[in-house]
């Protein structure tokens, strides 16, 4: 009796180790989402999908299948500051207005692969990111140097250049001598208040603010994306009370300054896997006023988002367009939801199309550019998004501002038709359900 009351305990207690180890193992991943076009007409659009309550087991990894059972490329975003994963997904080929699809999104064996979007440091550790082995931007991390005769004040980092062309022709323009603060694409502001003094943390050479590159906080490489998180620091040179000095020779008044950093930034660039023959790349960044004061960024004409062109552009080849169906001579002090340039280059005539998101401030946005007459007459390009270009903006410590551009760049020429579209498909997002 005892072996057989012994065997049955042994039974019951290997019956409960087996259902805990089932209820340890999480069940593998299969759902089916439905893909809806909206309104929009799409092509080879990117979806995503929160799949943050679901569990993935270790070696095994995530696939997306269409409704005729073939994979589609995907990729994992996880933040571990918000604890979300988002799995990104491309809906291959054309889909009309109103039309949807469904996928299945299950668990398979980890598959080791190369990347098709890459991120790679250059000797300098500046930091280059590709689409399928082709350069697309460069974020730099150096300060390079500047000519000897140049004044130090003007140097920088962490900013966009080169960005290239899919033909491979370069776009922006650092140092110019004509403004030795431009740096490619960049993101400062002109007219910043702080404890009733102001600064300028754009015209740098007037040397009471700037903004430097901190720390490279992440980089992904997949494909569908690349992209690269990192911080800056937006700093200010702070007077401080006059003082007396005197010397053998001499005996001067000085104002001493020492840097106070007011706002933490930041930045995300990811370039997307996109349609042969163009590049499709975002720009965010969030801005996190960490002084004890509001830091104001006061109205004037030009701050934020902005780019240099290639001085290959001038008034002789350089046209733009915005949504409104503004041309060059237009635009400036205008709003728009998006703006194109285009101009020719030695490999041929290239553009790029900037896109504003409907969630940025002030939106549609003003806009800050450089007609025909600028630049003694050479009409050299230059494009830039200026929310605060007609009003003031408080920005309150302990909170955190967001700004979401996209670039669209291209070879040959573009159309407000196409250039409509593409911006309907970036700011209104295939949607994405779960089904039941």
């Amino acid at each position: 009796m005892k072996q057989i009351l012994l065997r049955g305990a042994l039974v019951a207690m290997s019956l409960l180790m087996v259902a805990i180890a089932f209820a340890a193992t999480p069940k593998p991943l299969k759902i089916k989402v439905k893909v809806e076009a909206g309104d929009v007409e799409r092509n080879n659009a990117v979806a995503s999908f929160d799949i943050s309550s679901y569990t993935i087991p270790a070696g095994m990894q995530a696939v997306v299948k269409g409704a005729d059972g073939k994979a589609t490329i995907c990729q994992m975003d996880v933040c571990s500051d918000t604890n979300t994963s988002t799995l990104y997904f491309k809906v291959e080929e054309k889909m009309l207005p109103g039309e949807s699809r469904v996928y299945t999104i299950e668990t398979a064996p980890v598959a080791a692969s190369a990347p098709v979007m890459t991120v790679v440091k250059d000797r300098e550790g500046n930091l280059i990111l590709k689409d399928k082995d082709v350069n697309v931007l460069q974020y730099n991390t150096l300060v390079a140097p500047l000519p000897g005769y140049v004044d130090p004040a003007f140097r920088r980092n962490g900013y966009v250049h080169p960005a290239w062309s899919p033909a491979g022709n370069v776009l922006t323009n650092v140092n110019p001598v004509d403004h030795m603060h431009h740096y490619g694409i960049w993101n400062p502001w002109t007219s910043v208040e702080y404890d009733g003094l102001h600064y300028d943390l754009w015209n740098i050479g007037d040397k009471t603010g700037t903004v430097r590159f901190d720390s490279l906080y992440s980089q992904a490489s997949g494909d569908v994306f690349a992209d690269i998180l990192v911080r800056h620091r937006h700093i200010i040179f702070q007077p401080m009370p006059e003082q007396q000095v005197k010397t053998v020779r001499v005996e001067m008044t000085i104002t001493p300054k020492v840097e106070k950093i007011i706002m933490d930034e930041l930045q995300e660039l990811r370039v997307w896997n996109a349609d042969e023959g163009v590049f499709v790349w975002d720009f965010n960044f969030n801005l996190f006023p960490s002084a004890e004061l509001p830091v104001i960024l006061k109205e004037y004409r030009y701050a934020g988002f902005g780019w240099r062109a290639t001085p290959d552009w001038t008034k002789e080849n350089c046209e733009m367009m915005t949504s409104e169906g503004k041309s060059r001579p237009e635009i400036d002090g205008t709003n728009a939801r998006w703006i194109y340039a285009t101009g020719l280059s030695p490999k041929g005539k290239s553009g790029i199309l900037f896109m504003a998101s409907p969630q940025n401030h002030n939106f549609p946005e003003p806009l800050r550019i450089w007609d025909e007459t600028q630049n003694g007459g050479r009409g050299d390009a230059f494009i830039n998004f200026a929310p605060t270009k007609n009003e003031d903006w408080i920005l309150e410590p302990g909170n955190g501002y967001k700004f979401r551009y996209r670039l669209f760049v291209f070879d040959g020429d573009m159309t407000p038709a196409r250039a409509e579209a593409i911006w309907k498909d970036y700011a209104n997002p295939v949607k994405v359900t779960l089904m039941k």
